[in-house]
């Protein structure tokens, strides 16, 4: 039998919901040379391991406590039959029946590492989820180029170019199962994504952000949870870049009234509900606080 051209690796837990729109659209995606769809799954409890049966998906499990997202994408890199490797979160939907071969295009060019995609609010999502996304750079409408300077290194870069250069995600990438071979993903706590397009950057190669492949991923988050993604994100970028992205109270102060007044731009131009007018202030309070948190040593 001839191996697939391209294998679609995706970490599972507790994925159900998800998979039940997922896997269908991934067995829509039309692609030559053909795939196949491989999961690593943390003990489910649900019905995810029954989904991938169904849906034909080979799969093999980890236990909850062995997982880590640099790991798990090595295993399962290392489970791939294809050439091409294609990373999923399970919550993500991929737009259209030719996401995959958009995505995995850039490849094709020899200095190219690695491809990560446009990521987009679901239809569904509540209006302050879908304008924290639309304002990030994950859903840049402008495909783009990402390399070193020829006799330059991120060591030589200020922390937030540092930061923006690095910033490839793994809810849909694409790279070479020699690419992964040669450059693994840290096992790091967090930012795997992240520590490995500094590893390819600093080797000289290149990294592709492409706008026309685009995925439906989005977290609705609570003041707490916002809080404590943000604090996450903020250390690392302190730790790792040694990017400070609130120095002080007032800066918290700043960025609320900032946050608000986006808000309220948003929802004007888009007539939302009274609802998420109310649910704002806290909600970007939690949040800002958050990227103060982890703005500190």
């Amino acid at each position: 039998m001839q191996c697939p051209r391209v294998s679609i690796l995706i970490p599972t837990m507790n994925g159900e919901a998800h998979l039940r729109r997922l896997l269908p659209a991934l067995r829509a995606q039309v692609l030559e040379g053909g795939f196949e769809i491989v999961a690593l799954d943390s003990e489910s409890d649900d019905a995810t391991r029954d989904l991938l049966a169904e849906f034909e998906v080979r799969h093999e499990s980890i236990a909850r406590a062995d997982f880590s997202h640099g790991t798990a994408r090595n295993r399962l890199g290392s489970m791939a039959l294809g050439e091409v490797l294609v990373f999923l979160s399970q919550d993500a939907l991929p737009v259209g029946n030719h996401f995959v071969a958009t995505l995995i295009e850039p490849l094709s060019k020899p200095k190219v590492a690695g491809t990560w995609a446009r990521n987009l609010p679901n239809p569904t999502d509540d209006a302050l989820t879908a304008r924290s996304l639309l304002s990030s750079g994950e859903s840049d409408g402008q495909s783009r180029r990402v390399t070193l300077e020829p006799g330059t290194c991120l060591a030589d870069l200020s922390p937030l170019d540092r930061m923006l250069r690095t910033r490839f995600n793994n809810v849909a990438s694409a790279m070479g199962r020699k690419m992964l071979v040669r450059y693994p993903f840290p096992d790091v706590p967090f930012g795997e994504d992240s520590a490995w397009a500094a590893s390819v950057l600093g080797a000289g190669l290149e990294l592709q952000y492409v706008a026309q492949a685009e995925v439906l991923h989005a977290h609705r988050y609570g003041p707490r949870s916002a809080y404590k993604r943000n604090e996450q994100d903020a250390r690392f970028m302190r730790e790792v870049h040694g990017w400070v992205a609130r120095p002080s109270l007032f800066s918290v102060f700043k960025g609320v009234c900032h946050e608000l007044r986006e808000d309220a731009r948003f929802l004007w131009g888009r007539r939302g509900p009274i609802g998420a007018i109310l649910r704002a202030p806290t909600l970007r309070i939690g949040q800002v606080l958050g990227q103060w948190a982890g703005s500190r040593r």
